[in-house]
């Protein structure tokens, strides 16, 4: 999962409508980029069943949350195709399951929706945020609370965590507590506190003027994306909880970073536009160009050549791993390809939602 950044995509499949901050030939070079990456991709595109059935859920789902029809959080989230995402993500989840995990990808959309997408974000705001929603995750069940009811726990001293985010995040999170053991739950909001770690940095970053180098970039970027949160609701989708020392284990991080680092710079490249504008540096486009003192065009082709070569040795990182015995190699097998779907299910979503077309 990406709910850091989005940017609009090009309504047709080869050169973008909307780059304005991009000269002509730049534009093209970027639209042409995104389309012939997304077509040399090896990884396989799966769709759950009930991709149609989440997204016709979801709308009403928000509307009982508190955010009415017609407004523009609610058709900016309806809108997005969240659930398709998620059936890209999971297609092997029940369809119960991918209601819970469409549920949660809202809750982590509209979040982002607060985290970024200003130049100027306040770092202490953000922090008093994080703290909350760390304390929802780490509180007890909420009695009666599933994906169907947007559960409305005692306020915190943050108004930005109250009404329709806070009542997002506690029905789904319970639902997913009580399904999951306890040392999984650790896992989770250990996953959830690296993500809103690293957005918060970036906004002290912004704040202070810091522009990131390639290197610092790339490992704050692994945070940012939430692309570990993702990987942890593998777990979940697939109902085969992986142990600790098989997720820890060295290969199967590797082909975890990898795989982050793959939907993390195909996303860079894809909001490269609006990230001119509003990142602050933070886009390994920008940081490449700005290290290497090279034209934003020079710095696309060395980040899409870059795409490549990680794609080339994605399947000998997944080869690598050893087996794990009769008892787990299912969970871990459910795991590697989780992440793989990961990648290419946000390459193909990146072109389908609305929410790429559509901002504030």
């Amino acid at each position: 999962m990406d709910s850091r950044k989005s940017t609009p995509p090009p309504p047709r499949p080869d050169v973008p409508d909307n780059y304005a901050c991009l000269d002509q030939s730049t534009g093209q070079l970027l639209g042409e980029l995104l389309v012939a990456l997304r077509a040399a991709c090896p990884l396989s595109a799966v769709l759950s069943p009930y991709a149609a059935q989440a997204d016709a859920w979801l709308p009403g789902w928000l509307q009982r949350c508190g955010l009415p029809p017609g407004t523009a959080t609610h058709r900016r989230l309806a809108g997005a195709r969240i659930g398709r995402y998620a059936a890209r993500l999971y297609p092997s989840a029940p369809v119960g399951r991918l209601r819970v995990l469409t549920a949660m990808f809202a809750w982590f959309f509209l979040l982002d929706d607060e985290f970024d997408g200003v130049a100027d974000p306040q770092e202490g705001r953000l922090r008093r945020l994080a703290d909350e929603v760390l304390a929802v995750l780490r509180a007890g069940s909420e009695p009666g609370s599933d994906q169907e009811v947007c559960s409305d726990p005692a306020p915190g001293p943050d108004p930005a965590f109250a009404g329709p985010l806070r009542r997002m995040l506690a029905g789904p999170w319970q639902a997913v507590r009580q399904s999951m053991p306890d040392w999984w739950h650790r896992r989770f909001v250990e996953a959830v506190a690296e993500h809103l770690d690293g957005a918060v940095r970036e906004a002290a970053n912004k704040a202070t003027g810091h522009r990131p180098g390639p290197d610092e970039y790339v490992e704050l970027r692994r945070a940012t994306s939430a692309a570990h949160v993702a990987y942890t609701l593998i777990e979940y989708a697939t109902g085969d909880p992986v142990p600790d020392a098989v997720f820890h284990h060295p290969r199967v991080r590797d082909v975890r970073v990898a795989g982050n680092d793959l939907l993390s710079w195909y996303n860079d490249l894809f909001s490269l536009p609006r990230d001119l504008a509003t990142a602050g540096g933070h886009n390994l486009v920008v940081a490449v160009a700005e290290a290497q003192r090279v034209p934003i065009g020079d710095a696309l082709v060395t980040v899409a050549d870059r795409w490549r070569a990680e794609m080339a040795a994605f399947g000998g990182r997944r080869a690598e791993v050893p087996s794990f015995g009769p008892d787990h190699d299912r969970a871990a097998h459910g795991l590697l390809t989780g992440v793989g779907y990961a990648v290419r299910g946000t390459v193909d979503w990146s072109f389908e939602s609305a929410r790429y077309r559509q901002r504030r």
